[in-house]
Formats: structure tokens, sequence, C-alpha cells
């Protein structure tokens, strides 16, 4: 097939990518303004991300995805290729043109709650920047209590943290809407500005997230934004979840960090102009360690210093729960820069 050819089809598909990804990779989920599923073999998981929305060709097109935990990327006629299992390029090509020729009816709307977001995009920026304000300090709620049970005491510096009582929870598009208790976090950009938001439902004890299947979710734009706590200057430690990032926040409270929310997103995190040092908060999982690689090779480039802290376990907090705050500090200690042994532990 002509090269020009292929260009129209993987644009085509593009602009239905989010009923390209229902179809193909069903055991997926919209996040934002990304599909997220485990492989480009619609395996689940949360490694492989696709955009739904964005220009038709180039950087940040729709219908482009990357795996974060393979370092696979492609687009959308690769993904018809893979989950059929098709070698031949004229099957595939033959696939999309008869996807394309199906009726694709919008994907039903969620229906944006009286209370909350009205007058917003579901799932949009405003939408979470409504959410997050309608919350509550985390201090003394049930997020807090959630927090406690995962042995994080130390809540200094966690503006980014609300919790809101009665979040709305969807378990799917054709499922009535619940309400259940949630830990609201603040998705920001470098500037401090909200661009989306993430939510933990909780359990009505606080004992543990929600008995629910998608207990997490995000919503906005997420790419190369972040959950913060503290300003970062000359040195950052970027991880995944919130509560792997907050568990060596207990022993270094006043060292700058951020939680991406997932593997993939954790890769692309933009950095501060005045980054110099940037600490990589592994987790021990192959997703984990394919952001690692990449987030490592991205600041090398720009001659920022990278260092890998790495948890005993299968991450920061399970190292917290299992063997205490103490045994982490000294830990961290040995794998920190010995600067920042002075300036983060001992100033």
């Amino acid at each position: 097939m002509p090269r020009h050819d292929a260009s129209e089809l993987a644009i085509r598909l593009g602009r239905e990518a989010e009923a390209v990804c229902r179809h193909y990779l069903s055991s997926g989920q919209r996040t934002g303004r990304y599909w997220l599923v485990g492989d480009v073999q619609n395996t689940p998981g949360r490694s492989m991300f696709v955009r739904l929305t964005g220009p038709e060709s180039g950087k940040g097109a729709a219908g482009k995805w990357s795996d974060m935990a393979t370092g696979e990327h492609g687009d959308l006629l690769d993904v018809i290729r893979e989950a059929l299992g098709l070698a031949d390029f004229k099957d595939v090509a033959e696939e999309a043109r008869r996807f394309l020729a199906l009726p694709h009816p919008e994907p039903a709307k969620t229906r944006a709650p009286t209370d909350s977001t009205s007058g917003a995009a579901p799932g949009s920026p405003e939408a979470s920047r409504r959410l997050f304000a309608m919350a509550q300090p985390i201090h003394g709620t049930l997020a807090a209590i959630y927090l406690n049970r995962r042995a994080i005491t130390t809540l200094e510096g966690t503006t980014a943290l609300r919790y809101h009582p009665r979040c709305y929870y969807r378990p799917n598009e054709h499922a009535p809407t619940e309400i259940r208790p949630a830990m609201v976090a603040a998705v920001t950009d470098l500037t401090g500005h909200q661009t989306g938001a993430h939510r933990t439902w909780l359990a009505p004890d606080g004992s543990g997230k929600a008995p629910v299947e998608t207990p997490r979710r995000a919503m906005g734009d997420l790419l190369g934004h972040a959950v913060r706590f503290g300003n970062a200057g000359v040195v950052l430690a970027a991880g995944e979840g919130i509560e792997t990032v907050m568990s060596p926040r207990q022993v270094l409270p006043k060292m700058p960090m951020l939680a991406a929310l997932s593997a993939a997103h954790l890769a692309a995190i933009l950095f501060p102009p005045t980054l110099r040092r940037l600490y990589v908060l592994r987790d021990r999982d192959p997703a984990g360690e394919g952001a690692r690689d990449r987030l490592v090779a991205r600041a090398a480039s720009l001659g920022i210093e990278a260092i890998s802290l790495t948890p005993l376990r299968g991450d920061f907090n399970d190292d917290l729960r299992r063997h205490g705050a103490d045994a982490l500090g000294a830990a961290l200690k040995d794998q920190l820069h010995p600067e920042d042994v002075r300036r983060f532990m001992e100033g």
C-alpha cells in the first residue's frame, strides 16, 4: 500500500480514536484525554496509553500510542494489526476500512451531577477545577484516616490533596451513578495552574480504597503534569502514585516531590527550568522500570542528573508499612546525593 494511503487511513482512524479503542482495546478505559490499557494485545492494565484527541498528524496526533512497559509505540493501524494478529498489511487496511464503514455513535456522555461540575464538560480541566474547589482540606477527614492506615501520618505540604464526602462514581457508561467518599488531588502544570484532578474513592471507614473495580481515576489534561508536593527548585523527586510519593516525604518532608499518577505519565513529566537533580522513585514492576528508563534518558539529554531510588519491596509505601519510617529513612539516606542528605535530612 502506498505510504499516503496508510497515512490517510491512520488519520481517519484517529478521528474515531475512542471508538477504535472501545472496539479493539476493550479491556481498557478512558481516562481524561487518553485510553489506558495493558498493552496493544488488549491485556488489562494501564501501561499503554492512546491519545484520543490532538492534531491529525505529527507530534501528539490523535490515535498515537505508547507502551511504557515495553517502549513500543505506533498508531491505530498497529493496534488493529496486533489486536487481530494480522501479518499482511493488506488485511490490516481491509479491516480498517471495514471498521470505518460501520456506524459509530457518540460515546455516552456522563451526565454531570447537579452538585458539582454542571456547566463544564465531563472529564474536562474545568470540571476538574470545579470538583477540587468543592472538596475540603484533608486534615481531620476520612482521607487523612485512609492515609494514616497506609502509615502516612505527616501531612505537611499536602494542599494538593482534599476530601469530598459525596464524590460521584460510575462503574461504566451503562451503570447508574453511585455516591462515595473520595480523596481528590489537584493535577497542576509547572506554573501551578490546575489542569486535572485525580480521585481515590474510599471505603466508608477509611480502612482502604472503595470496593469497586477502578477506585482510582483521573480527569482533565494530565500529560506532562502532576500532583505536586512542594515547589521544585534544583532538586525534585518524582514517582507514580500519590501514596508512593508521600511515603518518602515522611522522612524527607522538605524535598519537593510529584506524583505523575501512572508509569506512562511519569515518563512524560515536564521539567522545571531550574532543575539540576532528579530522583526517580521506582516501582518494582515492568511498567515502572520502563518509565524510569525513559525519564532518566530524557533528563540526561537535558543535562539533569537523574538518580533512581529503589524500594526494598514493590514500592515505597510497601517499605514504609512493612519496615517503618526509620528504616525507610536509612535506606533512602544511602541512595541520596551527599548534598541532599545534608540539605533534606540533616539540615
